[in-house]
């Protein structure tokens, strides 16, 4: 079982539209795949038509009250379980104050999924801000997939997140995890903005960025509130077209 974070401490960038539509690909590629929204704002939940229930996300379990197991619910798309979110849990992190190792909860509960093997991959998409949840879902994690847009301050974003996973190395309690890929999103082949930020990010680290880049685009905004992935929502668009060419490179790279 595969645990990835998708994740960037700043907002606007894809985020939760990446986890959304990369777990749709995968499913529909016959991936027995789990999405944890760990997001108290829950777009995760509601962009796959998910119900956002007082007591029906990871709060309890993180609090040790009940199985992750027992929070999960099935999904109108073959093959994709969901994990849902709920404002309460923004209250998280005043709940972990004393506790012995505030970042482990969740890589604690996820270990019962992993021994069982009922799932090839977990996402994880994360707040955008650098707080508990964050950590959690970071120390959790395997991998790290970081979306990036294009743009001016692409860059700057990163390197906190490259930051912060050096500070999680260094907490101990297990190894070092590694980024993945960046997958750089809202993409304007109109401008030049969006090349010369590709291709700065390409020059700082090639080995990182996938080559795929997700455009800028109306019908992938108009999904979520329609509570569907782009592959079901307008399944010939540019946009799915995209996420399946990115969905393609990411298994690739998750099997070298």
């Amino acid at each position: 079982m595969n645990v990835i974070a998708v994740t960037n401490q700043k907002g606007g960038v894809g985020k939760t539209t990446t986890a959304i539509n990369l777990a749709a690909c995968l499913a529909e590629l016959g991936k027995r795949v789990l999405l944890i929204d760990t997001d108290p704002q829950a777009n995760a939940t509601s962009g796959l038509g998910g119900v956002i229930a007082p007591g029906g996300s990871l709060r309890p379990v993180l609090l040790g009250q009940k199985r992750l197991r027992e929070q999960i619910v099935s999904t109108s798309f073959p093959h994709l379980d969901l994990l849902p979110s709920e404002i309460d849990l923004a209250a998280i992190e005043s709940a972990f104050a004393g506790s012995d190792s505030p970042l482990f909860h969740l890589r604690n509960a996820l270990q019962p999924l992993r021994e069982a093997q009922d799932y090839e991959i977990v996402l994880l998409d994360t707040p955008p801000s650098l707080g508990l949840l964050m950590a959690n879902a970071l120390a959790a994690a395997d991998l790290v997939l970081v979306p990036l847009q294009c743009e001016y301050y692409a860059l700057e974003g990163l390197s906190k997140i490259l930051d912060l996973l050096d500070k999680l190395g260094t907490v101990g309690e297990g190894s070092r995890v590694r980024i993945l890929g960046i997958l750089m999103t809202m993409f304007d082949v109109r401008t030049n903005l969006s090349q010369q930020v590709v291709e700065d990010v390409r020059r700082h680290v090639p080995h990182l960025l996938f080559q795929t880049l997700i455009p800028r685009s109306i019908r992938l905004a108009e999904a979520p509130s329609h509570g569907k992935p782009i592959t079901t929502y307008d399944p010939s668009s540019v946009g799915a077209v995209s996420y399946r060419h990115f969905c393609a490179e990411f298994l690739a790279r998750l099997s070298a």
